[in-house]
Formats: structure tokens, sequence, C-alpha cells
């Protein structure tokens, strides 16, 4: 490859996780003042390359070379300084800490004198950076545990854009944010663009790579496929090379029939909670109910309150018989599942195996008296992710080594195994490719037919409308507007509901 307008240049790249090739022979370009796209299905190795770009992992064989100089970082550290910088699609807080120690985490010397360090000029520091990327609502003092997934993220982004990197690696982090935040990260991308610097942006919304992208490279099975230019883009010809066969444009249900069965298996009652205002809804028995709004609107506390994770100010979460549910334990006898939106923290365990996730819910139906036997855990396990064709090398694989498809496969294994009759669902397809999105709609209009029923909590708008029999939205805290499902419902319509 030239090495003339190239800020960095990969050759040759290999990497492997026991038997699974994550690279074969990857080479790609990044040129400067260019925002790259990289897209493939979940597994298909745009996070391995990129986080190898930032050494959060070393390769197994292949050459890199930054502004034409050999380029061999041995640790994320090194590679910041040489000006490369990653925001990971997973969180990368610490939620002890506060926004500024968060900020300035590894970076605490720039704030030590005389062996103390100053916190008051940290936290105004902290001020600056946020400015910086107009996240001027985030209070640096807090702790980060008191901030939203959204706020939380801004603060990665802070803290990345602090270090005032050459190369910012962007790893599905839009998923986390709300429209607004959205902007600030755009925002941030062309300021780095007219600069001279460069973005790697990966992101499974194929519009949003076409609108904010200069180029996109597609990767799939660790195999390069081909470099596009933003003249060429074009949605049908761009999945079709991700996936390597036709993907129909619409994946949605195609029936225009609402639920129809009047029995109630959950109701929530005037509950008043954080953002959450007199909220009443019912959900029936074989029904997909779909809630949007704004990212801060409150429908994503409702899954929490519905779990009995979250305990309402005001109001009561019933089961279908009258059972208050008021927590976990409670709402798991009443056959309840919570698949969370921050997955990595509130659904999966993700330092421990695919076989422990998967069995936690079920050792009940599993277990012979006090006792577990390998081969039962074995046969429970092969089933259910045979079911959902999880990815992986063996049951034994840690969950945090898979891709976040394989990740939600593994979410939904742990409650299709365990008999879930209501499954809470919030941002079911956050970071997943269109592949496995196809079989999660599959799945949802399989379990609706089962008589299974489904609370559907997403920001995407074209999801709501594909899936829902019926929908309700949220405009701060409160429900602005119901719909039931029919051929004139819009985008439009539900946004006037919104704002």
């Amino acid at each position: 490859m030239s090495q003339g307008d190239s800020l960095l240049i990969i050759e040759h790249m290999y990497k492997s996780f026991g038997i699974t090739k994550a690279l074969q022979d990857v080479s790609l370009e990044l040129r400067r003042g260019q925002i790259l796209g990289l897209i493939g299905e979940n597994g298909s190795g745009k996070s391995t390359i990129s986080s190898i770009a930032a050494a959060l992992q070393l390769a197994d064989s292949g050459e890199m070379y930054l502004e034409g100089q050999p380029y061999h970082p041995k640790s994320s550290v090194e590679a910041l300084a040489r000006g490369v910088c990653m925001i990971l699609q997973e969180k990368g807080t610490f939620d002890l800490l506060t926004v500024a120690k968060n900020i300035f985490v590894g970076k605490e010397e720039l704030f030590v004198k005389h062996g103390f360090l100053n916190n008051k000029a940290m936290i105004q520091e902290a001020r600056r950076a946020l400015d910086a990327i107009h996240a001027t609502h985030i209070q640096a003092n807090l702790p980060l545990s008191s901030l939203n997934f959204e706020d939380r993220k801004l603060v990665e982004v802070a803290r990345a854009m602090y270090s005032n990197p050459k190369i910012l690696v962007v790893d599905e982090t839009t998923t986390a944010l709300s429209r607004g935040g959205r902007d600030i990260l755009y925002k941030i991308m062309q300021d780095m663009k007219a600069e001279g610097k460069s973005v790697i942006f990966i992101s499974h919304d194929l519009a949003e790579i076409m609108e904010v992208c200069d180029t996109v490279t597609i990767l799939r099975d660790g195999i390069y496929i081909d470099t596009i230019e933003k003249e060429h883009f074009h949605a049908p010809t761009l999945r079709r090379m991700m996936v390597g066969r036709e993907v129909a444009e619409n994946y949605y249900r195609t029936d225009m029939e609402s639920c129809k069965k009047s029995e109630v298996v959950l109701k929530m009652e005037q509950i008043c909670c954080r953002d959450v205002k007199d909220v009443s809804f019912e959900l029936h028995k074989g029904e997909i109910l779909g809630f949007g709004g704004l990212g801060d609107c409150g429908m994503h506390i409702l899954g929490n309150v519905a779990f009995g994770l979250t305990g309402p100010d005001l109001g009561t979460v019933k089961a279908g018989d009258g059972t208050l549910i008021k927590n976990p334990n409670m709402a798991m006898k009443k056959k309840i599942a919570y698949i969370s939106k921050n997955r990595d923290q509130e659904t999966l365990m993700v330092s421990c195996s695919i076989k422990d996730n998967v069995c936690l819910a079920s050792y009940n139906k599993i277990s012979k008296g006090p006792f577990i036997f390998k081969k039962d855990e074995q046969k429970f396990i092969q089933e259910h992710a045979k079911d959902l064709d999880i990815k992986m090398q063996n049951i034994d694989q840690y969950v945090m080594e898979l891709s976040g498809g394989n990740k939600q496969k593994v979410a939904l294994a742990k409650w299709l195994g365990f008999g879930a009759d209501i499954f809470i669902m919030d941002c079911p397809t956050r970071g997943i490719d269109i592949g496995v999105k196809s079989n999660i709609y599959q799945l949802m209009t399989e379990l609706r037919d089962q008589g299974k029923s489904i609370i559907m909590i997403s920001e995407e708008l074209s999801e709501i409308i594909g899936m829902s029999d019926r929908i309700i939205i949220l405009k701060e805290g409160q429900i602005s507007g119901e719909f039931k499902r029919e051929e004139k419902m819009t985008e439009h319509l539900l946004i006037d509901y919104m704002v």
C-alpha cells in the first residue's frame, strides 16, 4: 500500500482465538481526513482489527504503519501516546469514581503536587473537557454511578478527546446515545476530519454508516471483502457483501393483525419512579407491546420496574393473577424474563462461561435433588445453544470473548431455557448485525404465536412499528400516545408524540 496520504496502514493481519480465526490476512488503509466505516456481521473481525490498532490486544502476525513509521504498540497507553484512541462498544468506565476521575484515569499525575492530588483542579479541568465536546449538562464532581447510560458514554468520549487523538476508533458507541448524543459525536468526527485527523467508525446501522462515512470497508468471517467509496454506496449491495447473500429490505412482521387476546398477564398501575410519572398499562397474552420515545423519556426504567429491579416510588406492578412484583425473584416465579439494554452489566456474567450463563436461571430444572450432573448441563446448553445458533468454540468459552450478537443469543437462550412466558426486552437488537436482527425478530414472532408476551423497549422507530401489536409513546416520563398496529403507521406520526 502507498504511504503518501495514509495515516494508518494495516497489512496482512492475522488473529485467532483458539480455533476461531478472527482475522485472516486482512489489510486496510486509513487516509488523513477520512471517516472510514467498518461493517460486517457480528464476529466478522471489525472490533478485533480496531482493538489491535489501539493496542487493546496483540495480533498473531501482520504489520502496521502510523504516519509512515512502523507501529507496534505494546499497550493502549503507548497507542494513546502515539495518537490512537478507541471508544469501546460496551462500558469502559468506573462507577465508583467521579466523572472527573474517570476522565483522567491513568493521568492523575497531572494534578499531583507535593504528593497530594488536587481534586479541585481535576474537576475544573474535567469541566473544560466536557464543555469541549458540548456535554455541558454533565457535572464533573458527581459519581459516575449517578449518570444514565448515555452520559456515561459521553464521559468516555470526553476522556478520549482530551488526549487530542490523531485517530479515533468509535466502536458501536452511537447505539448507547440518543439523537442529541449522536449529534455531539458526529460533530467531533467532522471536526477531526477537517483538521486532517481520521476516524474508524463501526456501526451496524447502514443508514448511519452511509450518512457519516467517506469510505466503507467490509469484513466477513475475518476476511477482507472490499472497500467502497461514498459515491458508490448502495445499501442492498453493502448488505449482500456483509452476509454473502441477498438480505431482504424488510425483515419485520408482514402481517397487520394486532393481538386479539383479552387475558392480561402483566399490569402497571400509576407508576412513578425517577423519570416516570403516573404510567399505567396492561400487557396481554400473545402480545408484543412496543415502547418508544427519546432516550430520556423514562421508557428504559420501566423495564427495571416491571422485573422488580427498581421499586417504584408510587404505584404497583402486578402479574396477571394479581400477584405484586416487588423483586426479581417474584418476577421469575411468574415466569418473567428481563434482557437489559446494558447487556454486559445487567443481563450477562461476561467473566463466566456460556454454560454458566445459560444454565443460571434453570438449575432447578437441571438438578436431581441436591446434585447437578455435568451431562445434564451439557445436554441443556447444547439444546438451547443449537436452537439459537450461538457461534462459539465450546460451551466453556467465556461470554466476554463473544461478539455482541452472540452475547444477545446467550441472554435469550438463558430465558428460553428457563421457560419464560413474559419477555421484557430493552433495545433487543442494540449493536447487532442485520443477520442476527432478522433471527431475533423471527424468534419474537414465534414466541408471540406460542402465546408468549413481549414488552419491547426500543429507540428505533422502524423496529417498534415493524414488530409491535400495540405501541405506547412516552414523552417526559408520561404516556403521550397509544397506537394499534396498522398500515398507515409512520415514524413521522410517532415523532410528533415524542418531541
